[in-house]
């Protein structure tokens, strides 16, 4: 037990577990623990019922998923997550910006800090245990994709791109970090910091 407050405490391991997610089991992540797997659900505009996702979850715990992540787009998106948290023994991760994405329908260039936020607070009310958060995604760097053979192949990466190109203006994930790390902390939610410039 000292061990692993120890790794906490020096920033090399998580546990990723909000205060609203009762039915999930702690587990750690971390450089000096073992491996874990992560499993990709989520429904789309072309489909999937709550009860779809809810049995991908299962089957994905059942054939060893550590995390879930939530990466939902089409209708009923809060919905599809209460159902997946309240069901589910093990961590549950989203990527806020697509939610955010939704709430103005699908036009990258109308979002802004206040439904950004706004969601991360109704995805941490839910339970949701770590969020996917593009912040290095800057307006400086957007002019360097040009010549990339991929483009920016994140798609939250490439929201945000978007966004700050159609404003000229800095990312509000990179302007408000210091806002979004307090509305973790109250919710005890674990970053995944977005590499939304990765390699394709």
């Amino acid at each position: 037990a000292e061990f692993i407050r120890s790794e906490v405490a020096r920033g090399r391991a998580v546990i990723p577990v909000n205060i609203n997610h009762p039915e999930t089991e702690p587990m750690i992540i971390g450089r000096n623990f073992m491996v874990k797997i992560n499993g990709n659900i989520g429904n789309s505009a072309l489909g999937s019922s709550i009860e779809e996702e809810v049995d991908k979850m299962v089957w994905g715990i059942r054939w060893g998923a550590d995390t879930i992540m939530d990466l939902s787009t089409g209708k009923n998106i809060h919905e599809t997550r209460e159902w997946i948290i309240r069901n589910s023994p093990v961590p549950i991760g989203t990527v806020p910006i697509y939610q955010a994405l939704e709430k103005v329908n699908g036009v990258a260039e109308d979002l802004t800090w206040e439904v950004f936020r706004d969601t991360l607070i109704e995805q941490a009310e839910q339970g949701v245990d770590y969020f996917t958060i593009h912040a290095g995604v800057r307006l400086k760097y957007v002019p360097l994709t040009i010549n990339r053979i991929t483009g920016i192949v994140s798609r939250g990466g490439s929201i945000m791109a978007k966004w700050c190109l159609a404003h000229h203006t800095e990312s509000f994930i990179y302007t408000h970090f210091e806002d979004i790390c307090k509305i973790m902390k109250q919710y005890d939610i674990t970053f995944s910091l977005g590499d939304g410039l990765r390699p394709g």
